[in-house]
């Protein structure tokens, strides 16, 4: 994993806008719907595409496919393994109870959105035989790399965590949460190594390690969330356990939604936890309104001397584009709370479409938000490299 050795390096989350007709075919697949697999296939070819070449303009240094293929960057789990059938109850954030008026006003957004609260759930034993597909997404992605070759410092690709499968497909099958989490890594364990031999990075996307505190674990006190944690990261590190740390990412957060987040778990609470995972580098936001000030946490809990923290510097729910000066004020100030500029990288708080046609920023905003990225970074590696 590269490190930003002579100026900030940058990259973002990993979901960009699928726009269409890729959003809308991915959503009637879903659903059962008839589509035309080779429509469906030229248009996830081509999303992935415009995505590397609008990175590349951008000037992003590592970047991944967008997530063009999948739904959404977690319910694609069921269409890869075996034991998935029928609808998840998935309870809805504290959000949606302490704020209806916000619930309903998102209710009337007009967004379409994936199958993410009834999502297929486990209802027998979990397999994943067919490794077909996430060797073909690689393929495409490095395809569409090619004429991009020497644009990139290096490339990734993001897959769900156990954990944020085990709380989005809910378990009927396994005895105990604790067993189903196990049968779902074992299972990723696949995908995972697949992923790193095709030569990329891996992301692991696991905002259950923070979002479901207000969620799936709404019920429960901080201590208990912070076993489960535990448990998740555990069961995480089993998985990654034949691919070196320095291969793997791992980005946590509170929820992609334009929401309050009042009961979110603080930074302070999960961190520490965050630091026993098998992972080179941390991705956590650090943009929006509710945790911006919690960069200063990693003062009181210093990141690990192998590890690279990825701030998210750049709202993914507003259409604000934020100015670059501000990007580069909050990378000095990342820079200061860790203590070293060489282990930061500019990133986003989260993905700009982690569900198909469930985005809050505008497609043509995206790439001017990436673009402030690039020139906030830059800024911010003149300061810190010139002492200008």
């Amino acid at each position: 994993m590269k490190w930003s050795d002579d100026r900030i390096l940058t990259t973002h989350v990993g979901s960009l806008p699928r726009g269409e007709p890729l959003a809308s075919l991915l959503l009637a697949d879903e659903i059962g719907k008839s589509v035309e697999r080779a429509e469906l296939s030229n248009a996830v070819s081509r999303a992935v595409e415009s995505a590397v070449r609008s990175q590349a303009d951008c000037g992003i240094d590592i970047p991944c496919d967008g997530e063009m293929p999948r739904v959404s960057f977690s319910t694609y789990v069921p269409r890869r393994m075996r034991g998935f059938a029928g609808e998840s109850h998935r309870p809805l954030p504290l959000d949606a109870t302490h704020f209806p008026k916000w619930l309903d006003w998102m209710e009337r957004s007009g967004l379409r959105r994936a199958r993410v609260y009834n999502a297929p759930q486990a209802v027998s034993e979990i397999l994943y035989e067919d490794l077909s597909p996430v060797r073909e997404e690689c393929k495409i992605f490095l395809r569409a790399m090619e004429p991009c070759s020497g644009s990139f410092a290096e490339t990734f690709m993001t897959a769900a965590s156990p954990g944020i499968v085990v709380t989005t497909m809910i378990n009927q099958y396994y005895d105990t949460h604790e067993a189903y989490l196990w049968a779902i890594a074992r299972a990723l364990k696949k995908e995972y190594r697949c992923i790193v031999d095709s030569g990329l990075i891996l992301q692991i996307d696991a905002p259950d390690l923070a979002m479901e505190r207000a969620g799936f674990f709404q019920n429960s006190s901080l201590t208990e969330f912070q076993t489960f944690v535990e448990m998740h990261i555990e069961a995480l590190n089993f998985a990654l356990e034949d691919i070196p740390p320095d291969k793997i990412r791992l980005h946590a957060c509170w929820g992609n939604r334009n929401s309050p987040h009042i009961h979110d778990v603080p930074c302070p609470d999960i961190l520490p936890l965050l630091y026993k995972a098998r992972v080179g580098a941390i991705s956590l936001p650090f943009a929006n309104p509710r945790h911006a000030h919690e960069i200063e946490t990693f003062r009181d809990y210093p990141l690990p001397d192998h590890m690279v923290l990825l701030p998210g510097v750049i709202e993914t729910v507003t259409n604000y584009v934020e100015h670059p000066l501000l990007i580069a004020e909050r990378l000095e100030r990342a820079v200061g709370a860790v203590g070293d500029r060489e282990r930061i990288i500019a990133s986003t708080d989260c993905g700009f479409s982690t569900l198909a046609g469930d985005a809050f920023v505008a497609e043509d905003v995206v790439w001017a938000k990436l673009s402030a990225l690039v020139e906030g970074a830059a800024i911010a590696s003149q300061r810190l490299w010139s002492g200008s």
